[in-house]
């Protein structure tokens, strides 16, 4: 391995996203669907708020949420794509140490925020449906200010550690990061020091925070089942499950493909790493991606005005 590859440094300035390890020859094809993957995130959650603040009847909790996990969405995948793409198509690996902290923040901490998001908006589906006469007195917009200011705060506060304890590791190996971003378990596996605080508030963040989320919406989710189950008419229980459809299946595809990365970076050990990588990629956007489709599609009043903002144009 040449010099540049490995360099003796405490403090490196720069370090070299590589993309897609091993797959440099198709960085330009493995681009096509990743950039196609970003615009439809783009478009999608810029619709979604579109739809929503210029929708007077869709000015409730439930909205005001989706609204946020938009938000949410957009810096998500805009913090690492415009960069992925740019290495796929100039080889433009290149990014300044902390430029490279300031993304590692930012995907973190965001990740952890639609986590909490997926808490509130559980919390809403359960008031609405095993509570419903009280939903309008309890998530009143000051209390939906407040939890969104929490979530907000909790995702901050708990990721803040982390561009804080790598910025104070020594760097002695390379400076090369075999991925198209910057994460905490990268930047953990490059240093040459006794990375064990950081490891464990990783795996703390990982478990205690999004753990509970989970533990949280599951709780949420087996009340609201039960409410839904116990409806006197079939009809009834389909419309009801319509109402939390969209949340349920959107919760799935955020935490389900998280599950099985983790899983696969600790069992899959003979999986090659191009692979680790593209998976990665891939989760990154999934949600962005997917939460507006599931949402556009499966919920009537954001579908029906939808259909009317293009048939107004078409008339």
């Amino acid at each position: 391995m040449s010099d540049s590859n490995i360099t003796e440094f405490t403090n490196p300035s720069t370090f070299i996203l590589l993309g897609v390890s091993g797959l440099e020859v198709a960085h330009v094809w493995i681009s096509i669907p990743f950039c196609t993957m970003y615009i439809i995130a783009i478009l999608g959650n810029f619709t979604i708020l579109f739809i929503v603040i210029t929708e007077p009847s869709l000015h409730g909790p439930m909205y005001y949420f989706l609204c946020m996990l938009a938000v949410t969405d957009l810096v998500l995948c805009t913090s690492t794509l415009p960069k992925m793409l740019s290495i796929f198509w100039f080889n433009s690996g290149e990014i300044d140490f902390s430029a490279c902290l300031t993304q590692m923040y930012f995907i973190h901490c965001f990740t952890v925020m639609e986590s909490g998001i997926f808490v509130a908006m559980a919390l809403d589906r359960y008031v609405a449906i095993c509570d419903p006469l009280r939903h309008s007195i309890i998530l009143t917009n000051p209390a939906v200010a407040k939890i969104g200011l929490a979530v907000v705060l909790r995702a901050c506060v708990f990721v803040l550690p982390y561009p804080f304890l790598v910025r104070q590791w020594p760097y002695c190996r390379t400076n090369i990061i075999p991925q198209p971003y910057c994460a905490h378990i990268v930047m953990v596996k490059l240093a040459c020091a006794d990375t064990r605080v950081s490891s464990y508030y990783g795996l703390f963040v990982k478990f205690f925070v999004m753990g509970l989320d989970g533990i949280f919406i599951a709780m949420s989710y087996t009340q609201i089942l039960r409410a839904i189950f116990g409806l006197p008419t079939k009809d009834a229980r389909l419309k009801t499950f319509e109402t939390c459809s969209s949340h349920f299946f959107v919760i799935l595809a955020f935490y389900i493909p998280s599950l099985f990365i983790s899983l696969l970076y600790r069992f899959a050990q003979n999986v090659p790493g191009h692979f680790h990588v593209l998976i990665a990629n891939v989760y990154l956007l999934m949600a962005p991606v997917l939460n507006p489709v599931i949402y556009g599609v499966r919920t009537k009043q954001i579908r029906d005005r939808l259909l009317r903002l293009f048939t107004h144009k078409g008339a």
